[in-house]
């Protein structure tokens, strides 16, 4: 018995402090003005972008951001996957192209851009080999 308590409080905590990456940017933008919150995109090659993979190691599933971005950011990750195996629907893949049409222009990867929380655009930057908390800092920095 006290194993399953133990078990079931390991869950809770997990699911706590997991992150919510929205793929739909209306419901990006409605959960930002209902929580009073800005909104931190992100432009990903998950699967072929050693830099978008060491910012999401690194700094994304770091526990320092993700209780800053729970307090602060809704979060949106707009991917880019090459491999087959990852491939998203139509639909997502369009709805990524249509940010990236409006927000990166250039194709750059990764690329973080801070949004008010009617999508206008704060502030953007890219990866940065430092640690989490000085990521952060330097996130609070794109903020208006």
């Amino acid at each position: 018995m006290k194993k399953i308590g133990v078990l079931l409080f390991l869950l809770i905590s997990s699911v706590g402090f997991s992150q919510n990456w929205k793929t739909s940017f209306e419901e990006a933008k409605q959960e930002a003005n209902k929580e009073n919150k800005k909104i931190l995109l992100v432009f990903s090659g998950s699967d072929w972008c050693a830099p978008c993979m060491k910012l999401e190691k690194n700094v994304w599933k770091s526990d320092a951001f993700k209780k800053v971005a729970e307090e602060k950011y809704v979060l949106i990750k707009a991917d880019y996957p090459k491999k087959k195996a990852n491939q998203l629907s139509a639909e997502l893949t369009e709805s990524n192209n249509k940010l990236a049409e409006k927000y990166n222009k250039e194709g750059n990867f990764p690329l973080v851009v801070m949004l008010d929380k009617n999508g206008k655009v704060q502030g953007m930057t890219g990866f940065k080999n430092i640690s989490a908390e000085e990521y952060i800092k330097l996130l609070a920095t794109l903020e208006k």
